[in-house]
């Protein structure tokens, strides 16, 4: 064994690859500017090709604002004027800055499918048939259950599950992170994507995707909104929207035979301009694009969504259960002490430690191979003949190893103390005392012991991740419950707990407690998010309203989750569920400022329909405007230029800060509904004394 500490640490790690951003020089889901050229060209062509009326029709307030344009239209061209041809111009530039809107989210989620499709390689693929001899087929030929052969160098073609080998594999293609991870038969790593490529050794892959159904092709599906549906908030929001639109139609529609009644002249071409900006056309030209850009959000941190509603309900979690190693402890549990028990020496129980560790490959079994050598000397092991590696199991929850006649076994204590029993020895009474002192401090007490003999306890630590502890107090502000999820014993989960912060755990957790806990919370009607990687895991990802699934888990994993995180970061459900706020927070806001802003449109337009007939509503007119024209036409260009002025904020999202959902309603009154009411006086003002100085009315 070399004695370089550092390189040994590092080959004992070699699943810890994918904690990064995934968002570097190699990312292929890189964050894109706002104003990125090729986009906004693309997006101006699709606000034309989306004035289709089967387009509109999907949104039910710009579809009536399309048909007030055909109506201006046709009256300008029946009685043509100056005013009749704005109103126009302005009504249609109203529908192409809504279809702009859309076109600016759906172009940055294709410009990211185009660069998914050029990192997909149609490649052969070494099929094996049932004797085992191998035959080169294209990949498109390849049906769920064929077996194919990967060497290094070649791209592996297709979505599937290691069934021999271990190998390590350049994700680069899909994660964007340049390091290689290791992916091997039999464990929870064993899942490949099509599109990555072997860079070492040799496997056997049992495809598990249809053509056209891999991981790569839904990637770019969700990416690029092809099968974007709305959810059930939007949904119910583009209802209001279109009852509005509904109320307003008729109310407008009678103010002609009411005009006529009275002796006015009541201008269609002025009717239309009341209805549009009547109606929320705010929200109605950007609700759509708030929906997508919450997905492209998702998608800049590395997180696929697979379905707008996992974006919706992240933001109304109100339960978060997070897995304790890797989330919120840095994962890597060290051995720090060795407690000797029962009259054994440091030394022995280091020896035997070692031992029993040669065989272990995870970074707990590593750091007592160093620990060992470090503090004693224990270095160059030899074995004798006839020697056999004991692995952990979780039955026994021991590993070990037999050999001279020693029966090594380091463990749970519990599990270590029944071994002990069975093979005729006892556990010495300071044991527990160790055990319970250990995991009070919330270490993890691994104990050892040789035959019927316990020597002692080797202390385990695990570090709070900095920063965390903060963070759960922000969730803790937003009304949001963490619990952590551990296999450890409950002391050790009461210590950790505590340290960071959070407000409940579940120790010792199986699948069918980590199930039934969602359920429990279910019930009491919240929701739950929660993040896994393995087969285990797959029935509570499933049965949580939002799963997170780790890219480098299992096919059953990411089948049963609702999200996957392409850099296997389990931290990065807090960042999901806070884009999900995001989400709704953003919809709020620009719903209150839509229908805020239609206050300042009343005053500047319903005063211009009868000021002729009735001077007393020239009391109504605040704003001073010049005329019934300008007025009229100021509130339609309005109208159309607050659409483009906030389609930045529609994309980016209101900027979320943790708080309660009664400061955040405070706030978003403040800002967007009283922003709503008094900036619409203002520039509808302004923009009049500019038509006055040009002197167009």
């Amino acid at each position: 064994m070399p004695d370089n500490e550092i390189l040994e640490m590092n080959r004992s790690q070699p699943q810890a690859q994918h904690t990064g951003g995934g968002q570097g020089p190699h990312g292929v889901l890189n964050k894109r500017s706002l104003f990125d050229g090729a986009i906004l060209r693309q997006a101006t062509i699709d606000a034309f090709r989306k004035l289709d009326p089967r387009v509109q029709l999907k949104n039910p307030v710009m579809f009536v604002v399309l048909i007030g344009t055909v109506v201006t239209l046709i009256e300008s061209v029946a009685h043509s004027s100056a005013f009749a041809w704005a109103v126009f111009v302005w009504l249609l530039l109203t529908v192409l800055f809504a279809n702009f809107a859309e076109a600016m989210a759906e172009g940055r989620g294709k410009a990211q499918a185009d660069t998914l499709r050029k990192t997909r390689e149609h490649t052969d693929a070494r099929r094996l048939d049932a004797g085992g001899a191998e035959h080169r087929v294209p990949a498109a030929d390849l049906a769920v259950g064929d077996l194919v052969v990967c060497e290094a160098g070649d791209v592996i073609p297709s979505d599937g599950e290691i069934t021999e080998g271990v190998a390590s594999i350049d994700e680069s293609a899909i994660t964007g992170e340049s390091a290689p991870v290791i992916r091997e038969a039999g464990s929870d790593r064993s899942a490949v994507t099509g599109g990555t490529k072997v860079l070492s050794d040799r496997i056997l892959v049992r495809i598990s995707a249809e053509p056209g159904q891999t991981f790569l092709d839904r990637m770019i599906n969700l990416v690029e909104g092809a099968k974007r549906q709305k959810t059930p908030n939007e949904v119910a929001l583009t209802i209001l929207l279109a009852a509005l639109t509904i109320i307003f139609v008729p109310v407008v529609v009678v103010l002609q035979p009411f005009g006529i009644f009275a002796g006015a002249s009541v201008s269609v071409i002025v009717l239309v301009a009341l209805i549009v900006c009547l109606i929320p056309t705010t929200i109605g030209a950007l609700l759509s694009a708030i929906g997508i850009a919450g997905m492209d959000r998702l998608v800049q941190r590395n997180v696929l969504a697979m379905s707008g509603r996992a974006v919706e309900a992240a933001g109304d979690v109100q339960t978060l259960l997070l897995d304790k190693t890797g989330t919120i402890t840095m994962g890597n549990r060290m051995a720090s002490t060795f407690y000797p028990v029962g009259g054994s020496s440091e030394q022995d129980l280091a020896d035997a430690a070692q031992l029993a560790s040669l065989a272990d490959e995870t970074p707990e079994g590593r750091s007592i191979v160093v620990l060992a050598k470090q503090e004693y000397g224990l270095r160059e092991r030899e074995l004798g003949p006839g020697h056999v590696f004991v692995p952990f199991s979780a039955t026994t929850r021991m590993s070990g190893l037999d050999a001279d006649g020693r029966q090594i076994r380091k463990g749970a204590a519990d599990a270590v103390k029944r071994w002990v029993t069975e093979q005729g020895g006892s556990a010495p009474g300071e044991l527990d005392q160790i055990v319970e002192r250990v995991a009070r401090a919330g270490s993890t007490p691994l104990v050892v012991s040789d035959g019927a003999r316990v020597l002692g306890v080797v202390e385990l630590k695990d570090v709070v991740k900095q920063g965390i502890t903060e963070r759960f107090e922000q969730l803790r502000s937003i009304g949001i419950r963490t619990v952590m999820i551990t296999g450890d014993n409950p002391l050790t989960a009461a210590a950790i707990a505590q340290e960071a912060g959070v407000d409940d755990y579940l120790a010792e957790a199986t699948p069918e407690a980590k199930l039934q806990l969602i359920k429990k919370e279910q019930e009491g009607g919240k929701l739950v998010a929660m993040t896994g990687d393995g087969t285990n895991d797959a029935p509570a990802l499933a049965q949580a309203d939002v799963g997170v699934a780790m890219n480098m888990g299992t096919t059953a994993a990411k089948e049963a989750g609702n999200m996957v995180d392409l850099d296997s970061n389990p931290t990065k459900l807090i960042d999901v569920v806070e884009i999900g706020k995001q989400l709704l927070i953003t919809r709020g806001a620009l719903t209150t400022f839509s229908i805020a802003n239609d206050v300042a449109k009343y005053f500047a337009i319903i005063p211009a329909l009868f000021v002729s007939t009735y001077p007393q509503l020239h009391k109504l007119n605040i704003m001073g405007l010049h005329s019934p024209q300008s007025a009229v036409l100021s509130a339609v260009i309005f109208n159309a230029l607050v659409i483009i002025a906030l389609i930045p904020l529609a994309l980016r999202g209101v900027r979320f800060r943790p708080s309660s959902a009664s400061a955040i309603l405070r706030r978003n009154v403040l800002i967007y509904g009283l922003g709503g009411l008094i900036a619409p006086f203002i520039f509808i003002k302004l923009i009049d004394l500019i038509l006055t100085a040009i002197g167009a009315f």
